[in-house]
């Protein structure tokens, strides 16, 4: 699929405006194609683009509202990945569309929204040295977890795959009991030659690990899978939920415990949010 044809669909998720189309798409700079071999194609002056080098501790409102672009190389991956994708779908079941555009806009466009609001633009943070670790009472094994990500239920890879393209720095874990489905999550994730990445093909509840970040999306049985995946949780973390609206109050009559965040409605959805919680 054209990566130029990819960035305008995806603009929506990555734009502030959240939804509402732009005059001119943001794509890379034509020169950027053009290292790359493609073609150059222009649909609007060149928008100037800036992004912070340093991130505090971002709430996923703040985060959704800041500007964001994907390189070349990204736009590449998950051309890619949906040339992958739609290959495979002919032979087993991964997802249920099957039109390109709309796996971009319904898959990668809804990925990446919450990857943009978890894992805002930055450089990742540096770890410290594991001799200052202790001081001030922070464990060397949760230090070393701050940008750790689980995808319960994994499926096609979604919204795994397109964090992890969107944001390189995470180590990820794939979790997906269909042997499958998991032999196309490590066939991905070698023509994307990506790295940091592990597929888990067994059930969530013997997983023997937890992470920073665990998300949950379009899995069966919601209200068996959402406390398994709260378990999966390291201490502080963050639970995000890419769900429709009328499930937000069944989460949270599931998961009394946790803090909730306001939902984020997902850009050109009625009803799809993002719902992040924590618990201490």
């Amino acid at each position: 699929m054209d990566p130029v044809r990819i960035a305008e669909l995806l603009h929506p998720f990555l734009d502030p405006s959240d939804g509402v189309p732009p005059r001119s798409p943001r794509v890379p700079h034509p020169s950027a194609f053009s290292a790359l071999g493609w073609e150059p194609v222009t649909t609007g002056p060149d928008p100037c683009h800036s992004e912070r080098t340093s991130v505090p501790e971002a709430s996923p409102e703040r985060s959704r509202r800041e500007s964001a672009s994907l390189t070349p190389s990204q736009l590449q991956n998950i051309s890619t990945y949906i040339d992958l994708l739609l290959r495979w779908n002919a032979r087993i079941n991964l997802t249920a569309i099957r039109d390109p555009e709309e796996i971009v806009t319904r898959h990668f466009g809804e990925s990446l929204f919450a990857a943009r609001c978890l894992f805002p633009k930055a450089a990742p943070q540096r770890v410290p040295h594991p001799a200052r670790l202790s001081q001030g009472g922070i464990a060397h094994d949760e230090q070393l977890r701050t940008h750790d990500l689980i995808d319960f239920g994994s499926g096609a890879g979604f919204p795994g795959l397109p964090m992890k393209i969107w944001a390189p720095h995470v180590r990820l874990t794939l979790i997906e009991s269909n042997q499958k489905k998991a032999t196309f999550l490590r066939e991905a994730i070698r023509a994307l030659t990506l790295t940091d990445i592990n597929v888990f093909s067994a059930r969530a509840e013997d997983f023997p690990e937890q992470a920073a970040v665990v998300t949950l999306r379009a899995v069966e049985r919601f209200e068996t899978a959402l406390p398994i995946a709260a378990r999966l949780l390291a201490p502080r973390g963050r639970l995000a939920l890419l769900i429709g609206r009328s499930q937000a109050d069944r989460a949270l009559q599931l998961l009394p415990s946790f803090r909730w965040s306001d939902p984020i409605p997902v850009p050109l959805s009625a009803s799809r949010i993002l719902l992040t919680g924590t618990v201490d």
